[in-house]
């Protein structure tokens, strides 16, 4: 590997590890679109942040783990369905071409500007009711699972991502679930599902790991220092900066996939 390409890999991890820890997200949409843009083919920049995503995720896991703050029935019960559908998407995204894989990916980073807000409302809403001492009725618990898990292990192994933007407030409206216990389990729910979408996608021998292992661990760093010192920050213009930045990279890949 290139010197300079691992400088920026590891720049770019630690972006999307401030990222992360602020707006409790995976790194894949900032991690993805750094690959591309050095140069690796769409399929191993999905594969090799899905192995990235294992390692920051993981760090979070095993503190709220050590804190007794992890539920391993409700982590396993998502899980167990994000399993499949992982696979499911490893072999989806074998199947599509560059260009769709692209275009899919660059859809989907526009819609995370959506899930975002979206979160944003759902968890102010479900706050305000728990000041009120309301009780939320969820649907039924076992689809719930199967559409919460399920979403987030096709999107992990179709392209890279954590899923927890949509995991979060799933587990919220369909689950009832408390807000602090959502962040919990999907962080939880993330490290299975990249496991299992990294794992797929090393059989089919797209990963890389010297890379996925740089963008990582120095996501891994990141995110702990933010999650101290970046809640300071007026959290408009954090949302602000991530949107903006989401739309910039979702016409780059636009614009990639528009080349391939």
């Amino acid at each position: 590997m290139i010197p300079t390409n691992l400088l920026i890999l590891a720049v770019g991890g630690l972006c999307a590890g401030i990222l992360a820890g602020f707006l409790g997200i995976g790194g894949g949409t900032i991690m993805v679109p750094l690959l591309l843009a050095l140069g690796y083919q769409p399929i191993q920049a999905v594969a090799t942040s899905a192995l990235a995503i294992t390692i920051t995720a993981s760090s979070g896991t095993l503190q709220n783990w050590r804190m007794g703050y992890i539920k391993p029935k409700r982590v396993l019960l998502l899980a167990l369905p994000a399993l499949f559908t992982a696979q499911v998407g490893v072999y989806l995204a074998q199947k599509f071409s560059s260009t769709l894989l692209l275009l899919g990916f660059g859809s989907l980073m526009l819609v995370n500007i959506y899930l975002v807000e979206l979160r944003k409302r759902v968890i102010a809403k479900h706050k305000d009711a728990e000041n009120n001492g309301e009780k939320r009725q969820g649907a039924n618990p076992t689809i719930a699972r199967i559409i919460t898990g399920g979403t987030a292990g096709l999107l992990a192994g179709l392209f890279g991502v954590g899923g927890g933007v949509i995991m979060i407030p799933l587990q919220i409206l369909l689950l009832g679930e408390p807000i602090k216990a959502a962040i919990r389990t999907s962080l939880g729910v993330i490290v299975v599902t990249s496991i299992s979408a990294a794992f797929g996608h090393y059989l089919n021998g797209n990963v890389l790991f010297v890379e996925g292992l740089c963008l990582g661990f120095a996501g891994l760093i990141s995110a702990q220092i933010s999650t101290r010192f970046l809640p300071k920050l007026p959290s408009s213009v954090v949302s602000f900066a991530f949107r903006t930045l989401l739309v910039i990279l979702a016409i780059y890949t636009f614009w990639k996939a528009w080349q391939v």
